[in-house]
Parts: C-alpha cells; structure tokens; sequence
C-alpha cells in the first residue's frame, strides 16, 4: 500500500486502528496545522425522502480550540439551534469545507451506503485544492474508507464524537441537508418535511400510504411498507 509521510510520520493508505491509537496519531498531526488532518461526514442515511449529504472540513489547531470551547460534537446529539450556531462561527471563523449531496436516484440505484462514500469522496476532493498542504490523513465516520480516494484514510466509527474535523463536517452536512428538506417541503408540502426532514416518522409513513411517493423519495427505502411498482 502507498504511504504518505511528514516529520518522521508515516501513515498507510487505510489505517485500523483502535480509537485511542488513533487519536495519539491525529494529535501528533495536529502541529501540522490546516490540511494535515481532514474529517469527512455525512448527513442523511435513514430518511425515506431527499438527498444523502456529505461534508469536508479541515481546521487549524485555532479553530478547531474555538469549536470545540462552543460545544462542538457529532452533530446527532446538537439541537438544531446549536447546529446552527456551530455553523454560523465556522464562517465566522473562516473555516475551510466544502460539501456534495447524492442524489435520491444515486441512492436508489447504487444503494446508500455506496452513494454516502461517493458524497464523501467528492468533499474531500473539492476541499482539497483550498488547502495549503496534500492531507496527511483523512478521516472517515465509519468503518469504510472511501474506494479510490489517493490519500491516506482512517476509517473510524464514532470520529463525529471524537474528531474536531469530523465533528465539524458532521454538523455542515447535517445542517446543509435540513435546509434542503426545508426547501422540498415548499414543494411537496403533503409530506412534512420540513417536520421530520424525511426520516420515517409515523406521520411520514402514514402520508406516503395517502399520498404516494414524491419525486424526491427513495423507493428502494419505501418497499418495505409500501408497494412500489417501477415507474410508478
């Protein structure tokens, strides 16, 4: 496998490593400043309805100080006042990210799980020449790491708790995504979305049985409590 190095370190293309090993390796980058370390997340995976979005982000070791003295952690545990709060003194602050949505026909036609990872390739790609500096390592929320991405990656499952940079994309993405269901609500206005933002309420569920599916709704998500035929 190809490495990647900097002051001595040497990092392989997929590290496995255990959380706290990991850690210890991410805080010897952290000297390194913007760049050296990028977190990669996503927003979405369990909804009915709407797009999966991923997000980029890299801090210095300032802003990534700055975040997390406001209380910046894995964005499923934020209401959405402190999201919003959270993503308002990143662009205060000048943070660096950038984010991709997938597609609902993305999801259905390569599944969620494979339409996440692309998302999150693609952030880290667009985020990538804004940098001063090739990522030493980039971190991914989960135990997969993103197929054909030319950086060295560590997958690991809770860094939206436990990584500044994941958290911060974590809170991007999700935020990102809540204000496009909000738009799609304008839109299709049956279905609720702007409610549940296309998680499978009781309320949601119920509307799809009354109404049918959206435009914007997964049918490989929706079949097993609907029947869909295709191109219905």
């Amino acid at each position: 496998m190809s490495a990647s190095s900097s002051g001595g370190r040497s990092l392989p293309s997929v590290l496995r490593l255990v959380p706290e090993e990991a850690l210890a390796r991410l805080r010897a980058l952290r000297p390194l400043g913007l760049g050296a370390v990028v977190g990669t997340d996503e927003a979405g995976r369990g909804p009915l309805a709407g797009p999966v979005v991923a997000a980029a982000v890299s801090l210095t070791p300032d802003q990534e100080d700055a975040l997390s003295s406001l209380g910046l952690r894995d964005s499923k545990k934020l209401t959405p006042a402190r999201r919003e709060r959270l993503f308002t003194a990143m662009a205060e602050l000048g943070v660096l990210w950038r984010a991709q949505a997938a597609s609902v026909a993305r999801i259905d036609r390569e599944n969620i799980s494979q339409a996440s990872l692309w998302a999150m390739g693609r952030s880290v790609l667009r985020l990538r020449p804004s940098l001063p500096r090739k990522p030493e390592c980039v971190v991914v929320d989960g135990i997969l790491a993103v197929p054909g991405l030319l950086f060295s990656q560590l997958p690991l499952t809770a860094a939206d708790d436990l990584v500044p940079a994941v958290s911060a994309a974590s809170v991007v993405a999700k935020v990102l995504r809540d204000r496009v269901m909000t738009v799609l609500d304008r839109l299709w206005p049956d279905y609720g979305f702007a409610r549940h933002k296309g998680y499978p309420t009781a309320a949601h569920r119920e509307a799809v049985k009354r109404f049918g599916l959206s435009p914007v709704h997964r049918h490989s998500f929706c079949k097993g409590f609907l029947s869909v035929k295709k191109g219905d």
